[in-house]
């Protein structure tokens, strides 16, 4: 009887794993990291049940219904996580981690190591942003110091360009003011 070859694919195929924001903070679903360590969904989700003290809060949670449907509407790979009767587990950097001590595989380890390389990665990637950013705000707040200027300097102009309607125009020169006769016609 022949026996199934286990797929040997790992995230070595995507340039970096796929991390998520949700909540503010980055995270990896719980069926990326079972891929990645090559274990089943199910059997790693129940790993971690069997050790959630191992997992406060901040390491990870499971994502609400309305959350999981943000998410597959954000992401381009939602069918791999496509079927699922209860939303996934979402683990953060610190939960990929833990989770590498409960399964105990030598697999486990070295994914966690490179799942721990992209957050890092992905870190310094945002770093570089804020630096951006930060340039960005610096030279917007200039553009408003100018753009305040330039209107100040607007709103004394237009009085001397346009003339002031209230005042009737007075002629430049002389003026003979004359009566005007009356010519007669006979």
């Amino acid at each position: 009887m022949a026996t199934k070859k286990k797929p040997t694919q790992t995230f070595q195929v995507y340039n970096k794993p796929p991390i998520y924001t949700v909540r503010g903070l980055q995270v990896v679903l719980d069926s990326d990291l079972a891929f990645a360590y090559e274990v089943e969904t199910r059997v790693f989700n129940q790993a971690v049940k069997r050790n959630l003290k191992r997992f406060p809060e901040e390491f990870a949670f499971q994502l609400t219904h309305e959350e999981f449907r943000n998410l597959i509407s954000q992401s381009v790979t939602s069918s791999r996580h496509g079927g699922r009767r209860k939303p996934p587990f979402v683990f953060t950097e610190h939960g990929t981690l833990m989770a590498a001590t409960i399964l105990n595989s030598d697999e486990a380890v070295k994914m966690s190591v490179f799942i721990l390389r992209a957050f890092v990665r992905q870190r310094e990637l945002l770093s570089g942003n804020e630096h951006i950013l930060k340039r960005l705000a610096e030279t917007e707040k200039t553009l408003l110091q100018h753009d305040n200027t330039l209107w100040d300097i607007y709103q004394k102009l237009v009085p001397l360009i346009a003339p002031a309607s209230d005042d009737p125009k007075k002629r430049i020169g002389f003026q003979a003011k004359e009566c005007k006769a009356k010519y007669l016609r006979k």
